[in-house]
């Protein structure tokens, strides 16, 4: 398991790096697509929609975004990426606490659109950094690896306080913490230490616009939203009954295994670098 898991990591940051930096857009259009469908398929499925149903619903909801935000340039990006946080916010956070409706009826559905709605918006996010530039994408996308990373070994040698024992048991506040100190870490030496390569990023972004102050608020923000996706994600496996969200990638699950943690921070992240224009 561990050596197919490796495998799939290599073949995936391959792939991600030659896309990111191959300077041939329609390459990077269509592993966008080929991830978002992947995305909302294994969502809808979440939500017990069947797997052909999915498809096609995930089909459609592609289409939508090749033309909006691929084909042409969408002057409302805005839009999706305050609605996709005002859903984490008024609904998605909140249901860590009150739970999810049953996975049947008008409920289960309007919580199916508002999560494809985030997807969207996530990758929506990831289109507007990536024409900013491949490394500024990557410097907003490393937030959330790095607090995940971060968590986990900081879970392992400290977690003793469960972070939420229904949703997820593994995860821990002080793993979280551990998270969210490493980014503020990295982030702070990236700000004092960037060379040119590394001066055009979001943590040095935040920083010239914000200060220090603003910068770090900021951050520990986004590393709460990677949390609160992480969970929420577990939180729609647990009531479908399964482990993960597909087996596409071997050793991973799916694609939304993946980018559980990005489905909030992206949009956020890109709503905060919008307004900072």
């Amino acid at each position: 398991m561990l050596i197919t898991r490796i495998i799939t990591a290599v073949v995936l940051l391959v792939v991600l790096l030659a896309v990111l930096f191959g300077g041939y857009y329609p390459a990077f259009a269509a592993v966008v697509l080929l991830f978002l469908t992947a995305a909302v398929t294994e969502s809808f499925q979440l939500f017990k929609s069947s797997r052909k149903q999915a498809f096609l619903v995930a089909l459609f909801w592609s289409a939508a975004f090749a033309y909006a935000f691929l084909y042409k340039d969408n002057s409302a990006v805005k839009f999706w990426f305050g609605l996709s946080t005002l859903l984490w916010l008024l609904r998605f956070v909140p249901a860590l606490k009150t739970g999810l409706p049953p996975p049947e009826g008008g409920r289960n559905t309007m919580l199916a659109t508002m999560y494809a709605i985030s997807i969207v918006a996530c990758f929506a996010a990831i289109v507007l950094f990536f024409k900013h530039s491949a490394v500024y994408l990557l410097s907003v996308m490393a937030l959330v690896w790095i607090a995940d990373i971060g968590a986990y070994f900081s879970g392992k040698a400290f977690g003793k306080r469960k972070l939420a024992p229904t949703i997820s048991p593994g995860k821990s506040w002080e793993g979280a913490i551990g998270g969210g100190i490493a980014v503020l870490v990295l982030s702070s030496l990236l700000i004092m230490f960037a060379g040119p390569l590394l001066a055009d990023t979001f943590p040095v972004h935040l920083h010239a616009k914000l200060g220090w102050g603003g910068a770090l608020a900021v951050l520990v923000v986004l590393v709460a939203a990677s949390v609160v996706g992480d969970l929420v994600e577990s939180q729609l496996k647990r009531r479908a009954g399964v482990k993960d969200s597909s087996n596409l990638l071997p050793g991973h699950g799916g694609v939304l295994d993946r980018i559980d943690a990005l489905v909030p921070v992206m949009p956020l992240a890109a709503l905060i670098y919008t307004g900072m224009l």
